[in-house]
């Protein structure tokens, strides 16, 4: 009890007033943390709405029109749109976006386009689609011969001799051709403006396996090349199911692999990433990066073979004096322009076998996603602007 009671006698006593001090500070804060989050909230509001596009945004206008974000055909047969939330996922904050840095073509040194066509990413579709712009624009259209062997890697010689033909063509000219990304400046030549297409990288490689044992394939090069000896039929016949579940040496992707020649397509990257020994190794990071940085640098549209719409309406506003009215040309011969090159003997893969592919693409498939979100980052840039993209009276 002694002890207990010399414990009371020395309990600290705590003015009134310091307990009203206390009280007073603990009910400012409260009051000062709840109007900084409701103000916090309405900041988050408005950011909310402006990245939501408005109704106008989704509908119609003449360049910047509704199709500039994939439809899809519903039983009724009319379009229908992607909800909003879907649509605002792919767009960067508002703030972010500004047409002028998303465009390389002002950095080009000549009017000379150069299509350094990826294969079976719906290329021939979109090199006709230049054809018929050239009459309509006024621009001069070339393309590389076919050939026996298609080399798409070159040595510096080469690649100087390749830069040195595109730069002579007269203003302004259109290039087209299968080939790595060639950097002009390297031999102090012109810059060019750059434009690719990307596809999704599994229907791309599979898409390719067809192509190569389609009959016609090898009617039409044959009768160019009459010496070219027909291929194993029984390689003909091998379908790509069997060929990735037997991991058969065609189908068998491996990540850092070197394979050069026909029949091995799986690099996308390569045709960006340039003519470096780095850049043939298969799905590494190093190509990878590599391909990324070009695009950023050098392109001035990257295209999107399962977005045909937005790539036409970024195409004609970023590069008008090329592909200016290339929407309504695409539209007006739809059938035309998609039956160009399609394989009738390509039959279905199982997405089982796809998830397997998938597994050794994974940066391929990065790099595709990358090509994607720019493209859309373009589209909402102009959205954004409200305005039609013009670099100069030149372009």
């Amino acid at each position: 009890m002694p002890k207990n009671n010399m414990w009371r006698q020395r309990r600290v006593v705590v003015p009134k007033r310091t307990i009203e001090l206390i009280a007073l500070v603990a009910i400012s804060s409260t009051l000062f943390l709840f109007l900084h989050t409701r103000e916090l909230h309405s900041r988050l509001r408005k950011m909310e709405v402006r990245l939501q596009p408005a109704e106008d945004e989704l509908f119609s206008g003449k360049q910047l029109f509704s199709e500039g974000v994939q439809t899809e055909s519903t039983q009724s047969g009319n379009d229908h749109y992607s909800s909003l939330q879907h649509v605002r996922e792919k767009y960067e904050e508002a703030d972010l976006l500004d047409v002028d840095g998303l465009n390389n073509t002002k950095e080009a040194e000549r009017l000379v386009l150069f299509f350094n066509r990826v294969p079976k990413v719906g290329s021939q579709t979109f090199m006709e689609l230049l054809r018929r712009l050239s009459m309509r624009n006024g621009f001069s259209f070339n393309r590389d011969r076919v050939q026996k062997v298609e080399t798409i890697r070159l040595i510096p010689i080469e690649q100087l001799q390749l830069a040195r033909v595109v730069s002579s063509f007269p203003e302004p000219s259109v290039y087209v051709k299968h080939v790595c990304f060639t950097n002009f400046t390297k031999f102090n030549l012109p810059k060019p403006i750059y434009i690719n297409v990307v596809r999704d990288p599994i229907e791309r490689v599979i898409s390719w396996y067809y192509y190569v044992r389609a009959p016609w394939y090898y009617v039409e090069r044959k009768q160019i090349f009459p010496d070219l000896p027909l291929p194993d039929p029984n390689w003909l016949k091998k379908d790509f199911e069997t060929c990735v579940l037997k991991e058969d040496r065609e189908c068998h992707y491996l990540e850092g692999e070197i394979h050069e020649g026909i029949g091995d397509h799986r690099r996308q990257t390569l045709f960006f990433c340039g003519h470096s020994e780095k850049c043939t190794p298969f799905n590494t990071v190093g190509a990878l990066e590599r391909a990324k940085l070009a695009v950023e640098k050098h392109y001035a549209v990257v295209g999107v073979l399962e977005d045909v719409n937005t790539t036409l309406t970024v195409l004609e506003n970023y590069i008008p004096r090329f592909f200016r009215g290339a929407t309504q040309v695409y539209h007006d011969q739809t059938n035309a322009f998609t039956s160009i090159n399609r394989n009738f003997f390509k039959p279905s893969v199982s997405e089982e076998v796809k998830d397997i592919v998938r597994r050794n693409f994974t940066r391929e498939i990065e790099f595709y996603q990358f090509c994607k979100q720019r493209l859309y980052r373009q589209l909402r840039a102009l959205k954004l602007t409200n305005t039609d993209f013009t670099m100069n009276n030149r372009l």
